[in-house]
């Protein structure tokens, strides 16, 4: 009889560890995909960065007169290109502010007609295009991993490994202003 207690008790014990060992490793498993997904947007943001300078210098070589324009757009791009933010929500602030200006160069752009004819210039907004669309892309990517990263965090039982291990929940990708959450304009008929 005693031996029965014994291995009912050394089961549940097993039980009951195996669980913990899973939950631990789920969260980890969840944490790690959120990394990644981040990681997947910094690739995408990388891109964007290397386009803007050419992008700018081809619009530049046709406005020269738009000057506040064209210092916007590089400090917005300096500005989310330096950044040490780590926190989605901030970094979200960030890149709305280059998107809006990426629209206002995109919308200086629209008034010469030389300009949107030009191969160069129709490349680069072709690959602007395709760009956004990445991005776009790795941040809804990135929010979903942050919902079910928090989600586990959040919920019982896996809550109390969470909270034991040290698993903080993860900020969304969040674009703050209404004019940023567009994707910028630029198409050109």
């Amino acid at each position: 009889m005693t031996w029965l207690i014994l291995g009912i008790v050394v089961a549940v014990i097993v039980v009951f560890v195996l669980a913990i060992i899973l939950l631990y490793n789920g969260l980890v498993g969840l944490r790690n995909q959120v990394k990644n997904a981040w990681a997947q947007i910094e690739v995408q943001l990388k891109r964007r960065y290397d386009l803007i300078p050419n992008l700018v210098e081809t619009v530049k070589s046709y406005a020269k007169h738009e000057k506040d324009v064209f210092e916007s757009v590089t400090k917005a791009r300096n500005l989310a290109q330096t950044t040490t933010a780590t926190d989605a929500a901030e970094r979200g602030k960030l890149e709305g502010q280059l998107s809006s200006a990426i629209s206002r160069l995109l919308v200086v752009a629209e008034a010469y007609p030389d300009l949107k004819a030009s191969k160069n210039f129709l490349s680069l907004q072709e690959e602007l295009t395709a760009t956004e669309n990445r991005i776009s892309f790795s941040r809804q990517y990135y929010n979903d991993s942050v919902l079910r990263y928090n989600n586990k965090t959040q919920m019982f039982p896996s809550v109390i490994i969470a909270g034991l291990a040290g698993f903080k929940t993860s900020s969304f990708f969040v674009v703050e202003l209404p004019e940023q959450r567009e994707v910028p304009k630029v198409s050109f008929s």
